[in-house]
């Protein structure tokens, strides 16, 4: 009988402390995913009484030039960051995952643009992408070439954003791969080594393959956080010149916040989910063909 009160006094007190946390799940996640999805149904500006629209909005975005024109700078900006970014961070990482003094003080400082905000990292890049006094020019105008105008080129603006981002991502991945490198035991190299294999050698045979699980989750957060790019594109550019650089994010913002297309804009977070779903659903249906567990 007293092990069955002290049960029932614990399953009280843990539901007490979960509680907060439930109501602000509900509250703040569950609750508006739910009124969302409602809202993609129907036509609503905040002013006037919501009119039911039924799928009106989901055709509608698929009609829309400028959606079809986010989403393809939305799938270019993916490509030119995730792949590039995950090569870098694994090169940092085995560069950084040396026995060396001072190495815990260079990791920090490659992990520093992480902690820092997206809003200051912006304003810095845009500052160095400044056409009259940027930092970048005027390295370049050393060498004698002169700079275009970064973030005002239709041509330049996206890929300066891709830069911007990579630079702030490479030390989160590199940290990810970091720890998958400091779990590889030695033994393998060392029996690689007696082998005779070299250091290219050991690297695609024992590093790649040991890594393939750090590299999946790598891949599927990349390309998750890619499609939600939204900082530094509202902080750098607005999302032009011409569009140049609106993505997916930045083109619901403004039909919710500037044109008030509150179900057009919702209409735009569930395209967005279900890419971003599908396209992770693909990966952990192909994962088992090349990760190791």
């Amino acid at each position: 009988m007293g092990t069955k009160k002290i049960t029932q006094s614990n399953n009280f007190w843990a539901f007490v402390f979960l509680t907060p946390n439930l109501l602000g799940f509900l509250a703040f996640l569950l609750i508006p995913v739910l009124a969302s999805f409602g809202l993609s149904f129907l036509e609503w500006d905040l002013l006037s009484p919501a009119k039911w629209a039924g799928f009106k909005n989901y055709i509608g975005l698929f009609k829309d030039q400028v959606f079809l024109k986010v989403l393809w700078n939305t799938v270019y900006y993916t490509l030119g960051t995730v792949p590039l970014g995950i090569i870098l961070s694994l090169l940092l990482a085995i560069a950084l995952n040396k026995k060396l003094r001072g190495m815990k003080i260079y990791r920090a400082l490659y992990f520093l643009p992480v902690i820092s905000s997206y809003v200051a990292v912006a304003v810095v890049w845009q500052w160095l992408y400044n056409a009259e006094f940027g930092l970048l020019n005027f390295l370049l105008s050393k060498i004698g070439i002169r700079g275009p105008s970064w973030l005002s080129s239709t041509k330049w603006a996206m890929p300066a954003v891709m830069v911007t981002s990579i630079w702030k991502q490479l030390g989160f991945n590199m940290l990810l791969f970091l720890a998958g490198l400091q779990g590889i035991s030695s033994t393998y190299y060392e029996a690689a080594e007696i082998d005779g294999a070299g250091k290219m050698t050991q690297f695609f045979r024992i590093t790649v393959p040991l890594l393939s699980s750090t590299t999946f989750f790598v891949v599927v957060m990349s390309i998750i956080n890619s499609f939600q790019v939204f900082d530094q594109v509202f902080i750098m550019t607005e999302g032009g010149p011409a569009r140049s650089t609106s993505v997916l994010v930045h083109y619901l913002y403004q039909n919710a916040f500037e044109y008030f297309k509150m179900g057009y804009a919702s209409a735009i977070a569930y395209i967005l989910f279900f890419i971003v779903f599908i396209i992770t659903m693909v990966q952990m249906k192909f994962s088992d063909n090349w990760v190791i567990y």
